[in-house]
Parts: C-alpha cells; sequence; structure tokens
C-alpha cells in the first residue's frame, strides 16, 4: 500500500479506534461486562470493514479509474447494507449487549467516514502522474547523438 493510502487508512483507523475505546469505557461502566464487549465488537467490525474497503478503493482507483465513482458509491452502499446485516444478526445475542453494539457501531461508522473524509482533504495527492522517464529533462525529437 502506498504511503498516502496508508497515512488515510490510519488517519481514519486512529479517529475510529478511539471513539471505540471511549465507547468501551463508557459502555464498561453503565452496562457492565457486556456493554465493553458490545462496544470493542462494533469498532473491531467497523475498522474491518471500512478498511477493507479502502483498500479495495484504492486498488480501483489505480487499475480502473475510469470505475472509480460507481465503484465507491458501490462499495460505501454495501457496506452500509453490511452493517445493518450485521445489527439484525445480532439483534438477540446474549454474548454482548446489543444496543450498544448497534450505537457504537454507527458512532464509529459516522467517525470513518467523517476521518477519511478529512484526510482526503488534506492529503497532498497528484492528479497527474510525473513522468520520471526523462528525469525532468525535455526530450530531444529527431536524431539522437
Amino acid at each position: 500500500m502506498p504511503s498516502n493510502d496508508a497515512r488515510i487508512l490510519a488517519q481514519a483507523a486512529v479517529p475510529t479506534a478511539a471513539v471505540g475505546a471511549v465507547a468501551a469505557v463508557i459502555s464498561g461502566v453503565v452496562g457492565g461486562g457486556k456493554g465493553a464487549i458490545g462496544a470493542v465488537a462494533a469498532t473491531l467490525v467497523v475498522i474491518l470493514f471500512m478498511g477493507i474497503g479502502l483498500y479495495v478503493l484504492q486498488r480501483t482507483a489505480k487499475s480502473l479509474p475510469h470505475l472509480f465513482q460507481a465503484m465507491g458509491l458501490m462499495l460505501y452502499a454495501a457496506q452500509i447494507l453490511l452493517l445493518f446485516v450485521f445489527v439484525a444478526a445480532f439483534k438477540n445475542t446474549t454474548l454482548f449487549d446489543p444496543k450498544v453494539f448497534a450505537i457504537t457501531l454507527v458512532a464509529g461508522t459516522l467517525t470513518w467516514i467523517a476521518a477519511q473524509a478529512r484526510a482526503h482533504m488534506k492529503a497532498k495527492i497528484l492528479y497527474v502522474e510525473p513522468d520520471s522517464t526523462t528525469g525532468g529533462k525535455p526530450e530531444k525529437s529527431g536524431h539522437s547523438s
């Protein structure tokens, strides 16, 4: 993963993990151990899903740039649907508090999206690939010496 992509991933994952840690502490105090487990599980799901989505989107941008926008829209729609599936699947679980799981899932997702948008706005990403074959010198046309 190029350094720009890794930087964007870190700038999105760290705030999401921080929100998840705060949610786990608050849930642990208010709801006990099951609340903390629900918050940690939701945070891991968000970081995993959104991280994989960012990776897929970056690979699409490099290999199929003409599909980048459509792929981004489809990817975010699929991620939101999968997160709803997770909430529905764990609605009646006894392993952790499902309400804390759902609230942390929404908070983590919103944090990830906001942090990723901020990271993209602050990133200095070239929109034209510099030509490195000429080494900064203009090519001569015609005969060679």
